[in-house]
């Protein structure tokens, strides 16, 4: 019951955050480039500052769906950032090449979420069955092999989502330097960009508190139940 509360709040928190993170895009949104820039644009001029020549940058279907994959080396923009020249474009499409800049200068956090994602997708796979039915049962039938199972699958999740943390927030902080520094986003275009990713870091924030409180409690019904 614990776990089911937890994830219930943290799946409202979560909510409220992604329409406030909506809501942020659509507003600056309508707010134009000086210079006109595409996303597309903008992610090929920054890197092309970086002298980043061997990443490409592609058009995905999807609302908010960008996201860098270091596997092929592409820079992935949904349509409206692709093709908008506005505020938000701008800064989800810099965002994204920080994480190329990230890549391409061997950013250790980066290379540990890397090297993560592969035992990350089956913990999180094992996650699903272990709050199904080993949590529940855990107390009844003190299994040693569903404890140990299910402390590394959610130990495993809590830690991917600790380290994505400052991979996007350093994203982003290259992002911001890069649109002020190259002139590409000043003054108001500028604090729409950091607005909004600083709200789009948020919701990783909420994603990576939920797996922490949630191994909080399954380490304090497991050590707490023997006291």
């Amino acid at each position: 019951m614990g776990m089911l509360i937890i994830s219930v709040l943290f799946m409202i928190i979560g909510f409220i955050l992604s329409s406030v993170l909506k809501s942020k895009f659509k507003k600056y949104a309508e707010v134009p480039m000086t210079n006109g820039a595409s996303g597309a644009e903008v992610a090929a001029a920054m890197l092309k500052y970086y002298q980043i020549y061997d990443v490409q940058i592609t058009q995905v279907d999807g609302h908010l769906t960008d996201h860098y994959n270091p596997a092929d080396k592409t820079v992935n923009l949904s349509h409206d950032v692709y093709y908008g020249r506005h505020v938000s474009a701008a800064a989800v499409a810099a965002h994204e090449c920080g994480h190329a800049v990230q890549h391409a200068t061997a950013y250790s956090m980066l290379q540990m979420r890397s090297a993560l994602v592969p035992v990350v997708n089956i913990a999180a796979g094992l996650q699903q069955y272990l709050f199904m039915f080993g949590i529940m049962g855990l107390s009844m039938m003190h299994n040693s092999i569903v404890l140990i199972i299910a402390l590394v699958a959610f130990g495993i999740t809590t830690l991917f989502s600790l380290v994505t943390l400052p991979v996007e927030f350093d994203a982003s902080r290259r992002a911001l330097a890069w649109l002020d520094g190259s002139g590409y986003a000043r003054g108001e275009q500028y604090n729409g960009a950091k607005d909004a990713l600083t709200w789009a870091a948020m919701t990783y924030v909420a994603a990576a508190l939920a797996a922490l409180v949630q191994l909080l409690y399954l380490l304090w019904r497991v050590f707490g139940s023997r006291d």
